[in-house]
């Protein structure tokens, strides 16, 4: 597939794209974006500085000035790129994916997402053509820029009493790691907080179960309250209650979104067409208005200015805030939800408790197939649940969810890899077994396993 994404660029270095490509983007996005005053961070693979050497060597021949920030969260690279007025910035990452693998995210002015549709095709485009604009008359110049502190002072205003609260963070070897004792203090246990590109302890992506282990046997063995694991580049949490089970990300939204309903009742609240009934649902009684979006942060930011919601996430471990320039940061939404746990605590309520209301209805998770055709696949799904779906309502704003009195799913084709994802919820876990296996029955003779 393209280095260029629906969202973002990115791919394994020196197999999808090299530095050469890399300088050639650089030359090529200021014209696109009409920017001359750039922002640039970096996670910490092992590639990334001299992606980031490559960027800036573009950007400057450009005629750019290049405030570079160093390693960074990505949320820190919106939150200063909206903060401190630059026209657009660009983040050096590949977020979750293989250390082998890196990318770039790039933003406008007042951290405005750059997708494909917006302008990184554009970019693919000038790239492919070969050729490169003028140099400028007057090349620009690189700076180094020191924000870390700036962020954490921000971020502490959201830090709560979390005395009592018993918690591990792993870091996933990322680089949150940079700031997370500020932040924290010596409250949790600590795993892999060093940042390291190489990511030699698991996986940076959460979602991954084998990922999710070792915090999970910590918060077991040490009988914890919680566990709290971040990607690579920190624009991602996700949590394991006591037991050491996954909470699902969406069923997290209204935790969350409580905060901000309190001192604003009524206000809006964004999901993705993945999201659990059970958390609409529990928006819902908490006085929120909903409004469902499509899949991606290039998406629900964009949502969320339009909507003036408070705050809102997605099935994928993205939490979007107001206050953050309405990007997405793991950093706030961890304080966020170890906030409301620490207070449930207090109550004498454990956080599985604190989720059985929202977490009632069965839940397949986000199902992923290789499929080539992915239209026709869709069609033999919808086909397939008509034997339920008559009175269904119907979303198309990303691929297809059915809302029926029992229950509901989703299929729609990815954004960033060569899937059709589905994902089925129903009253119980009979209904669910049953449902799946009429859907999954469609999809199999479209299913690639060479793929």
């Amino acid at each position: 597939m393209s280095f260029f994404k629906a969202y973002d660029m990115r791919g394994e270095f020196e197999r999808d794209f090299d530095l050469d490509t890399v300088y050639r983007i650089g030359r090529w996005l200021p014209h696109v974006l009409d920017a001359r005053r750039w922002l640039i961070g970096r996670d910490a693979r092992l590639s990334s500085p001299a992606v980031r050497d490559a960027l800036c060597r573009g950007l400057t021949e450009a005629g750019c000035t290049v405030d570079d920030m160093g390693l960074a969260t990505t949320p820190m690279v919106y939150f200063f790129t909206a903060r401190e007025g630059y026209d657009a910035s660009v983040q050096i990452t590949a977020s979750h994916n293989p250390a082998s693998h890196n990318g770039m995210k790039v933003s406008r002015a007042g951290a405005r997402p750059v997708g494909y549709t917006s302008g990184l095709a554009e970019v693919e485009a000038k790239v492919a053509s070969g050729a490169l604009p003028p140099t400028a008359a007057q090349p620009g110049a690189r700076h180094e820029v020191d924000y870390r502190d700036a962020f954490i002072e921000w971020m502490t205003d959201f830090r709560a009493d979390l005395s009592g609260l018993r918690y591990a963070v792993d870091c996933s070897d990322g680089v949150v790691g940079l700031f997370i004792h500020n932040l924290l203090g010596d409250g949790p246990i600590y795993l892999n907080d060093v940042p390291d590109g190489t990511f030699p302890h698991h996986s940076p992506n959460p979602l991954e179960a084998a990922s999710r282990e070792q915090l999970a046997q910590v918060v077991r063995a040490q009988q914890l309250d919680v566990g709290v694991i971040f990607d690579g580049d920190a624009d991602r949490v996700m949590f394991v209650d006591e037991t050491g089970a996954f909470v699902q990300p969406d069923y997290l939204i209204p935790i969350i979104a409580r905060t901000f309903l309190k001192r604003e009742p009524g206000a809006t609240v964004i999901h993705d067409v993945r999201t659990s009934r059970g958390a609409i649902e529990a928006l819902k009684a908490d006085g929120a208005r909903t409004v469902m979006g499509k899949v991606g942060h290039a998406f629900a930011k964009v949502l969320l200015r339009e909507t003036g919601a408070v705050c809102g996430g997605e099935l994928a471990g993205h939490y979007y805030f107001r206050d953050f320039f309405c990007c997405d940061s793991g950093e706030l939404a961890a304080l966020l939800v170890l906030a409301a746990l620490a207070d449930a605590k207090r109550r004498g309520v454990s956080f599985s408790a604190l989720m059985a209301p929202i977490c009632r209805y069965a839940n397949s998770g986000e199902l992923n197939y290789r499929i080539a055709d992915k239209d026709r696949a869709i069609e033999a799904v919808l086909a397939a649940a008509d034997a339920w779906s008559g009175g269904a309502a119907r979303c198309d704003i990303d691929g297809v969810r059915l809302d029926d009195a029992d229950g509901w799913f989703s299929v729609r084709k990815s954004n960033t890899e060569p899937y059709l994802r589905l994902i089925v919820e129903t009253r119980d876990a009979e209904l669910l077994r049953e449902r799946l296996d009429v859907l999954e029955a469609a999809l199999a003779p479209f299913v690639d396993k060479n793929m």
